[in-house]
């Protein structure tokens, strides 16, 4: 859920856990109070109004993990055997600290304030109304939705909720000092804490609790708060014969198994990449190749990483069926599934982009299973996973031995960035059009207002993120730009002094330049959508009334992606020229440095 840091070293174990601040934790509370209130203004039961309420829609703050379920009877499942049925768990001292029979009691009174709220907001908009029929009734309760988080915010029992789950929130906090130092702000909210000791299980076992989702502990976990985590220690995995590996591994949030064909990579994570010698492309064998991995391979070749990708698959151990009676022909069968991305890639993003992938797997590719559980030499398949992951660590060692530069340099078409950012442009309009419920010809569904006004709310807050969820408007751009730039940089005028004869030097230098390219586009992306436009977003997301999502729409497409990535064409404009010459001088520079041209 967070970002991990973990430091292979020698020496005392030693942990450093940072948290959101309280702002931005107050800020997803709210938003789960709005959507309980409008989840008790339509009549849902209790343990589903409980539910908005400890839930956020994105799935990112769980409070529920910090906070437990309520007093709610749990129901036995008639699927689920005994054996399956959460273990007893042993609570420490710190956890004793913590009175459940009171924070359930805080949230039942919860659910009753909203349900007030919910009922006072909802006469007094009928009152307004004047609604004496069921069509009034449908004004009325469209009106609600719209007009429910401006009213929340000046509402004083809303605020008094609000400031009774904080509270409650941060008495979790008393966990940390059972074990290390807590550093706090001005205000007393944690900012991070850390800690060192000898003894392996103790650490493993404090470290826990900023990690875990064991439901047994829900009610005791600091997991949502926690906004990254950086361990260091002996690590020694016993299938490395005892060696210790000279390694820093850093894991984020994931990217999801999702069939949806829209999946950008998120700019956080794009800044990871840039700055890692190695890539590990995580997949499940079992259903291999999903719009996600197939987003982050394209992510990698585009930006000029493909050479430090590598590809693992688990649950190895799990592929199974009648075609498939061995070890080779489970792996010819799940490496087939990339051979059918190849073709695809190949067509959207050119022939050296399948060729890289290509080389990434047959050279970079590798098959585990059972990784969850400790691994026993004395059993074949498990003797197999140790033999791959020990070619792992060689494979990542090579990745590091940077090749030789190939002196040849390529020399470009200036008119052909002007079309290539006209196609980027386009692109990145017909996703965003879609999306915002306006005119366009993309196949992409239209989002929630809702889903809009948080976003326009991240991006209209300095400091905050720069998306929303599977919304993300500044790697939209970047992306769009860096696939039509990677096209371009793969046909060349001519090359000085002679165009190379082996493929895998042209390769090397089209990554450099994509390399070179990729983070100063993020900049320019983040730049135009975000950083010039910021008071844009700020009256994008005060919108509130009747129409007020789709004035909200009218203002993100026309008054900011329309002038950020205006569409170049025949008739000039101030923004359209502005835009298509940042590009072109992004580009030039880039070629300058690596001895290529731009004509």
């Amino acid at each position: 859920m967070h970002e991990t840091e973990v430091v292979l070293d020698t020496g005392p174990f030693r942990a450093v856990v940072t948290f959101f601040p309280m702002d931005e934790v107050r800020e997803h509370l709210n938003e789960c109070i709005s959507e309980a209130v409008l989840a008790a203004y339509r009549g849902d039961k209790d343990t589903e109004v409980l539910r908005k309420l400890l839930m956020h829609v994105n799935q990112r703050f769980r409070f529920n993990y910090i906070l437990g379920n309520g007093s709610q009877v749990l129901t036995s499942d008639d699927d689920e055997d005994d054996n399956d049925a959460p273990t007893f768990v042993e609570e420490n001292m710190a956890d004793q600290a913590i009175n459940m029979e009171r924070t359930n009691a805080l949230l039942s009174e919860c659910i009753t304030e909203l349900r007030d709220i919910a009922k006072r907001h909802g006469d007094q908009l009928k009152a307004e109304l004047g609604a004496i029929d069921e069509k009034d009734q449908r004004v009325v309760d469209e009106l609600f939705e719209e007009e429910l988080d401006r009213r929340l915010r000046e509402d004083e029992v809303s605020h008094r909720v609000s400031d009774n789950l904080m509270d409650e929130i941060e008495l979790r906090f008393a966990l940390l000092h059972e074990a290390g130092t807590v550093h706090r702000n001005k205000q007393g909210w944690p900012q991070f804490w850390s800690w060192q000791t000898d003894n392996r299980a103790s650490f493993i076992k404090a470290v826990t609790r900023f990690s875990s989702n064991y439901a047994p502990r829900f009610g005791r976990l600091l997991t949502p708060l926690v906004n990254g985590v950086r361990v260091s220690g002996p690590f020694i995995p016993e299938w490395n014969e005892g060696k210790q590996p000279k390694l820093v591994l850093l894991d984020g949030e994931g990217l999801l198994h999702t069939p949806k064909s829209v999946v950008t990579i998120s700019t956080s994570m794009i800044r990871r990449i840039e700055s890692t010698d190695a890539i590990i492309l995580v997949d499940n064998a079992t259903s291999p190749m999903l719009a996600a991995p197939v987003a982050a391979m394209k992510e990698m070749i585009t930006s000029g990483s493909a050479s430090k990708l590598l590809l693992v698959f688990t649950h190895f151990d799990e592929v199974k069926g009648d075609n498939l009676p061995n070890a080779t022909s489970k792996e010819q069968h799940i490496l087939a599934s990339a051979e059918n991305v190849l073709a695809a890639i190949g067509e959207e993003l050119g022939p050296f982009a399948k060729r890289a992938l290509r080389g990434r797997l047959k050279d970079a590719c590798f098959f585990v299973g059972g990784i969850d559980e400790h691994l026993d030499i004395t059993m074949k398949s498990q003797k197999r996973t140790m033999s791959q992951l020990q070619k792992l660590l060689e494979t990542i060692d090579i990745i590091v031995e940077k090749p030789a530069p190939v002196h040849a340099k390529p020399i470009y078409d200036r008119m052909n960035l002007a079309f290539a950012v006209q196609k980027a442009a386009e692109g990145f309009h017909d996703i965003w059009w879609s999306r915002l419920g306006l005119p366009s010809k993309a196949g992409v569904g239209k989002e929630h207002w809702k889903r809009i006004w948080a976003l326009s709310n991240r991006l209209g807050t300095p400091g905050r993120a720069d998306e929303y969820d599977n919304l993300k408007p500044v790697a939209d751009l970047r992306k769009q730009l860096l696939d039509r730039l990677y096209i371009l940089l793969q046909s060349p005028l001519r090359w000085d002094p002679v165009e190379p004869t082996d493929d895998a030097h042209k390769q090397q230098v089209f990554d450099e330049l994509a390399k070179a390219l990729s983070a100063k586009i993020l900049e320019l992306s983040n730049r135009r959508v975000r950083g010039e436009r910021m008071p844009e977003w700020q009256v994008a997301f005060n919108q509130s009334g009747p129409r007020s999502s789709y004035a909200r729409a009218s203002i993100i497409g026309k008054q900011i992606y329309d002038r950020a990535a205006p569409v170049p064409d025949v008739t000039p404009s101030p923004d359209r020229n502005s835009f298509l010459h940042e590009v072109a001088e992004v580009v030039e520079s880039v070629c300058q440095e690596m001895g290529a041209s731009l004509n």
